[in-house]
């Protein structure tokens, strides 16, 4: 990857550190966070498991539909002053989680810390990094990526520790007041050295953008320089955009589904509930390592066949679990579905400023994010009306993997560069 401006890197590592750690305490608004609370919601509000879900689904899709605009805003004003906005708010929905008394109250609830928590905050800590880091930002985005992953994986542990001391309903305020004491001024003192924002800088930036050459699939690293950043409008113009945007909702929608199902979906399979939960762990290690060699490969190989390869790993997942069984087999499926989610999230976040520029990051990122976060809300769904169709998992799950299959050998080859009359970039 080139890189046409020569500025060093801003505020690294603290900068990555920062990120990282925003992404981890967004944990309470994710999948992973809200599953320890679904049996206390069940037991004390009187509602079945499918109205729960429900609730989570129409939270989840509502929230998503607001994260364009945030993206708009990170641009306008900069990541700082974002994060030391978004996190009071997020303190806040997490603390009225703890008052919620029925279906409507748990959707709006839902809304409140899956807009403000799994979309915005998440939005703003992948931004924090891409504009952060130059000239390594491939290694930086796979050691936030695989970092705020590990960490994450505690979240449920400490939330689950929180309720056995002080119930479920505290345990939110437990949550609450951590993200506002540590995010604020994590915020404050430790994002000064990146841009304020457009409100403030008027100026184009040199930029990576998208290029679909065939001097480029011949070459190790593909030379991906253009005359400024790409606004959101004209981003999704693009094929490339649709790229990121197809891979990125494939490994939500069915990486989420594979996670939301693992216990029943393993318990099939012959694994106890104790040793399917325990499957997170081989799943931080794969996504560790494919985060990390996704980012050196990012910077110091090319970019070429990494969408296609994330894709690939979740095309595997999928035939894994069909033929999963205690042993080696669900051993090997979890890191491969691990290393899916990282290589994915970690090939997004680089992609994204190389190809369309760093000025307008947070509008684009708020689009795709909410591609992303709108197919996760449906993958839990999709895997089980399948398998209630074919009353077993692996004919469901070979079904499935025909779509990130498709999306694999869609993104595997680039058309050549169009352009826009009136523009000078190709479509």
């Amino acid at each position: 990857m080139t890189e046409p401006t020569k500025r060093a890197d801003r505020g690294a590592p603290l900068v990555l550190v920062v990120a990282t750690v925003t992404a981890m305490l967004t944990g309470p608004g994710q999948t992973i966070g809200v599953s320890v609370f679904i049996d206390h919601f069940v037991e004390d509000l009187a509602l079945s498991r499918s109205h729960v879900s429900t609730a989570y689904l129409i939270g989840t899709l509502v929230g998503a539909t607001a994260l364009p605009t945030v993206g708009r805003w990170v641009d306008r004003f900069g990541v700082r002053r974002a994060q030391l906005a978004i996190a009071p708010l997020f303190a806040l929905a997490l603390f009225q989680m703890s008052f919620v008394n029925g279906m409507l109250w748990l959707a709006v609830g839902f809304t409140g810390i899956r807009f403000l928590g799994q979309g915005s905050l998440s939005l703003v800590a992948t931004v924090t990094v891409s504009l952060g880091f130059v000239r390594n930002r491939g290694i930086a985005i796979g050691l936030f990526s695989t970092g705020s992953s590990a960490l994450m994986a505690i979240v449920p542990v400490l939330l689950a520790v929180a309720i056995d001391q002080v119930g479920w309903r505290r345990a939110w305020w437990v949550a609450a007041l951590t993200v506002a004491t540590l995010l604020v001024p994590m915020a404050w003192f430790g994002l000064r050295s990146l841009p304020t924002g457009t409100a403030s800088r008027r100026r184009r930036v040199s930029v990576d953008a998208p290029t679909d050459t065939a001097a480029e699939v011949g070459s190790a690293a593909e030379p991906e320089v253009s005359d400024g950043s790409y606004d959101r409008r004209e981003a999704i113009r693009t094929r490339s955009f649709w790229v990121l945007a197809v891979i990125s909702g494939s490994a939500g929608m069915f990486g989420t589904g594979l996670n939301f199902h693992q216990i029943d979906l393993l318990g099939e399979a012959g694994l106890s509930e104790t040793a399917a939960a325990a499957l997170f762990i081989p799943q931080v290690i794969g996504s560790t390592l494919a985060g990390l060699a996704v980012g050196y490969v990012a910077d110091r190989v090319g970019t070429r066949w990494l969408p296609a390869a994330g894709m690939a790993l979740l095309v595997a997942a999928h035939w894994l679990a069909a033929v999963a069984e205690p042993g080696v087999v669900v051993f090997v499926y979890a890191v491969s579905l691990g290393a899916m989610g990282g290589a994915v999230r970690t090939t997004t976040a680089t992609l994204l400023p190389n190809w369309f520029g760093t000025e307008h990051l947070g509008s684009i990122q708020g689009l795709l994010t909410l591609f992303t976060v709108g197919a996760s809300a449906l993958g839990p769904v999709a895997l089980s009306l399948t398998q209630a169709g074919f009353r077993s998992y692996p004919p469901a799950l070979l079904l499935l993997s025909v779509v990130p299959g498709l999306a694999m050998l869609l993104v595997a080859t680039r058309p050549s560069p169009l352009r826009v009359v009136g523009a000078d970039k190709p479509v």
